[in-house]
């Protein structure tokens, strides 16, 4: 297991340096959007986070660089403020990483990572930990290449299935009954996504597959951003003030731009880069609604055979290439429906990978919630405006992809691989 640790830790690490290794000094300096850390940052931020939890916290050793500690500790340190801090420059920061990356993986070797160890040793907590938190960073990064600007990056990509035949229902209906949501605690997830409870869900309706760009289109001729009555009041005023007319990376001639390339909208994709006020629009006009967390979850999770929840939509296995579109090979999403063998126990398809999925949900915890390692990780979100977002996008790590992860942020937010599915009540 130990090996398996230190060979995911690798190669999260060599996705980082993959990722920054064609950008040149400038870009990684650049700061394109308040929302977003200058790459470098997020570099040094990286090896700080790692040298805190595996070598100190975990390892009782010292700070490699304590100096570094404010710079990159994410709540002392917003991310509008960033750019102006003294953080490492490329070659310092990857030697940073490099350190402190080889100080972990001597720790790994002495620690008890048995169900016996310490609280955060135990079952190898604080290591699955670490490699999500890279593999979450490595997805914020690309959103900061995407928005960066067409001149910047230029990946290879991963050809992905062609779009399915236009068959099977639009909608599919769950039953309504108790279900068990939440991670039980067999294996790694993080605080909020605990602890596992019985829910009750209304029987509904949900989208066969995410809606596509051929359905937002629609949504767009129609004036959908020009009426007032599809729009949540906050939602209209920041539309507004914004001047938002179509998706994020959309134009007006109907392009859409992903990283370096700019093309014809393909009808077949899923929506992306929308808000949680466009999707709530855009379902409200389609004279639906966005799922709650409950049903979302239990459309991905629930098997009507065995009234048990499965980890992921098509049962506890690791995610595979034919099963979901993750893991920042593809650059992009795969045609809605495009994965058939990744079908959850309701019938719903593409529920991990492509693109995020809004739900109606706030951000809070569960009854039970309790905080660990840090409150700042969860705790410290509950209560605001923050909604929940479930599913993962192309650029998700596959050890974050699971029916439970829980990832949030404000309903104004566009950079992100969001899109999204609709929810109806069954009478």
């Amino acid at each position: 297991m130990k090996y398996a640790y230190g060979a995911a830790l690798a190669e999260a690490r060599g996705r980082t340096l993959s990722l920054v290794a064609p950008v040149s000094e400038r870009n990684l300096n650049r700061q394109p959007h308040p929302l977003m850390s200058p790459l470098v940052w997020d570099l040094g931020h990286i090896a700080a986070f790692e040298d805190l939890w595996l070598c100190r916290s975990a390892g009782d050793l010292e700070l490699l660089r304590p100096e570094l500690s404010e710079v990159y500790d994410a709540t002392e340190t917003p991310r509008a403020g960033r750019g102006d801090v003294p953080y490492l420059r490329r070659e310092e920061a990857l030697e940073f990483m490099q350190q402190v990356h080889e100080r972990a993986l001597l720790l790994l070797e002495r620690a008890d990572i048995s169900p016996d160890g310490d609280r955060l040793n135990a079952s190898g907590f604080v290591w699955e930990m670490l490699i999500g938190h890279e593999q979450q960073h490595n997805e914020t990064m690309l959103q900061t290449l995407q928005l960066v600007g067409p001149d910047v990056y230029s990946p290879t990509r991963r050809p992905l299935p062609p779009a399915p035949p236009k068959r099977g229902p639009h909608t599919v209906e769950v039953p309504g009954g108790p279900f068990f949501m939440g991670d039980p605690g067999l294996v790694f997830a993080y605080d909020n996504e605990r602890p596992r409870h019985e829910v009750h869900v209304n029987a509904f309706r949900i989208d066969r597959t995410p809606v596509t760009n051929a359905a937002f289109l629609e949504f767009v001729a129609d004036e959908g951003y020009a009426r007032r009555d599809l729009w949540d009041p906050v939602g209209w005023t920041w539309r507004m003030s914004e001047g938002v007319e179509r998706p994020l990376f959309w134009s007006a001639d109907g392009c859409e731009r992903r990283f370096e390339r700019v093309g014809e909208i393909d009808p077949d994709m899923p929506v992306m880069h929308v808000s949680w006020f466009e999707a709530d629009a855009f379902a409200r006009w389609r004279g639906a609604r966005l799922p709650t967390e409950e049903e979302w979850e239990k459309a991905a999770a629930w098997d009507p055979d065995t009234g048990e929840s499965r980890r992921r939509p098509w049962g506890d296995g690791d995610p595979a290439p034919h099963l979901a579109n993750l893991d920042q090979v593809s650059f992009g999403p795969a045609p809605a429906g495009a994965f058939p063998a990744g079908v959850s126990a309701c019938g719903v398809l593409g529920m991990v990978g492509d693109a995020w999925e809004w739900t109606a949900s706030r951000f809070t915890g569960y009854e039970g919630f309790a905080a660990f390692p840090y409150p700042q990780y969860s705790e410290a979100f509950f209560g605001g405006d923050f909604r929940v977002l479930r599913g993962g996008s192309w650029a998700t790590g596959p050890s974050n992809a699971r029916n439970t992860f829980r990832n949030w942020d404000h309903p104004q937010r566009r950079q992100i691989f969001a899109g999204l599915r609709c929810a109806e009540d069954i009478p």
